[in-house]
């Protein structure tokens, strides 16, 4: 009788410890939307800004544990976010209002033959005063960017932001099907320090961003050696 009693105390207990492990396990960060466990917020970088950022993040990307862009958005005060893959025009429109819009996309003659008009030539005289700026930035795939980019022609419309002189990336978790392929995160870091001219400004934040690959990496390995 005793040892049957012990038995399923112990087994009842087992189950007990498994399901609070899971609820822990399945628990988000309120913040940075991932589980609890795996939490980034300890990388939140503040970092004072003069140019909008509005970061238009393609729903695959929202749960993706190598995605930088949430990271990005709650280090930059003078952000939005929105998901989605196709918005509607009066929302973008309101969203692109007010403001002289750039989008941070390079120049692809290719993409004419997908039906993408070809971008308005960028003023520099628009650029002359960050205080006036949105940077409009997309958060996917190279090739779900081009779908963004084919399904909302008002983003079309916008001039595009061309990166000049940016380091290697800093992304190891992530594969680049070119050398000068970045993170969203360093992408607009590297924007905003071009179009602010204070490149020093963004630096901690890229410095934060690499404690979050080291800290992707980490999980990385641990999975490859219970494999």
């Amino acid at each position: 009788m005793t040892t049957r009693r012990t038995s399923s105390s112990s087994s009842s207990h087992t189950a007990a410890s498994s399901s609070l492990a899971e609820t822990a396990k399945r628990a988000r960060c309120p913040s940075c939307l991932r589980a609890e466990t795996s939490c980034i917020c300890r990388w939140i970088t503040p970092v004072a800004h003069a140019v909008d950022v509005l970061i238009l993040q393609h729903p695959l990307e929202v749960h993706n544990a190598k995605g930088s862009a949430r990271l990005l958005h709650l280090s930059l005060p003078n952000s939005r976010m929105l998901t989605g893959e196709q918005f509607a025009p009066d929302t973008l429109a309101a969203l692109l209002a007010d403001k002289h819009t750039v989008l941070l996309y390079p120049d692809t003659p290719g993409d004419r033959s997908l039906g993408i008009a070809p971008p308005p030539a960028l003023d520099p005289a628009t650029l002359l005063d960050p205080a006036r700026l949105q940077l409009v930035v997309l958060d996917a795939t190279w090739r779900k960017s081009r779908k963004m980019l084919y399904l909302n022609p008002r983003l079309q419309q916008l001039p595009r932001l061309p990166l000049r002189d940016t380091p290697a990336s800093h992304y190891l978790i992530r594969k680049a099907h070119a050398p000068d392929q970045l993170s969203t995160l360093e992408a607009t870091c590297y924007a905003l320090m071009q179009l602010e001219q204070d490149a020093p400004r963004f630096v901690p934040l890229i410095t934060a961003f690499d404690g979050f690959v080291a800290q992707q990496l980490s999980y990385v390995m641990q999975h490859a050696e219970k494999a």
